[in-house]
């Protein structure tokens, strides 16, 4: 999966999903090939392997539940804020939010050498961000949040 990180006012980071379809987009890609799938279903039936409706309608039920799971989903972030002496983390799933807040000096961000993980910690919690980044987004972000908590 695609994604992107964008870098705001300095100090703020935000990762999001790649949403290369909108939601009327992904509804329209889906009646094109349900359409394209029940045509050709319909004409194999008529020659007479009806049994291949049935796998149609088994592909086109799969496709709809990752059709819905990609729309419930279009929206996530994490965004990383820093603002004075707060690190403030949030995280966005489903609609729901969760925040986090770190002391800026004592938060230490711990990533793996092949940018596979991106963790902040301080005093025992661990909040791993970058989900919706590639590996070298992660290395990247880690780099500059290094670089940004220890400035003033």
């Amino acid at each position: 999966m695609e994604c992107s990180l964008g870098q705001e006012a300095g100090h703020t980071f935000t990762a999001h999903r790649n949403n290369s379809l909108s939601s009327s987009g992904r509804l329209l890609a889906f009646g094109v090939i349900a359409f394209s799938s029940l045509t050709i279903a319909l004409a194999f039936a008529c020659l007479g392997a009806w049994l291949i409706l049935p796998f149609a309608g088994l592909e086109l039920l799969v496709l709809a539940w990752a059709f819905c799971f990609m729309e419930r989903h279009a929206w996530d972030y994490e965004r990383l804020t820093i603002n004075g002496d707060v690190l403030q983390v949030e995280l966005a799933e489903v609609g729901r939010v969760q925040r986090f807040q770190f002391n800026r000096w004592w938060a230490q961000v711990v990533c793996e050498h092949d940018g596979s993980r991106l963790a902040l910690r301080s005093h025992g919690r661990q909040i791993e961000f970058g989900r919706h980044l590639t590996n070298d987004q992660r290395r990247a972000v880690a780099v500059a949040l290094k670089a940004r908590l220890r400035s003033r």
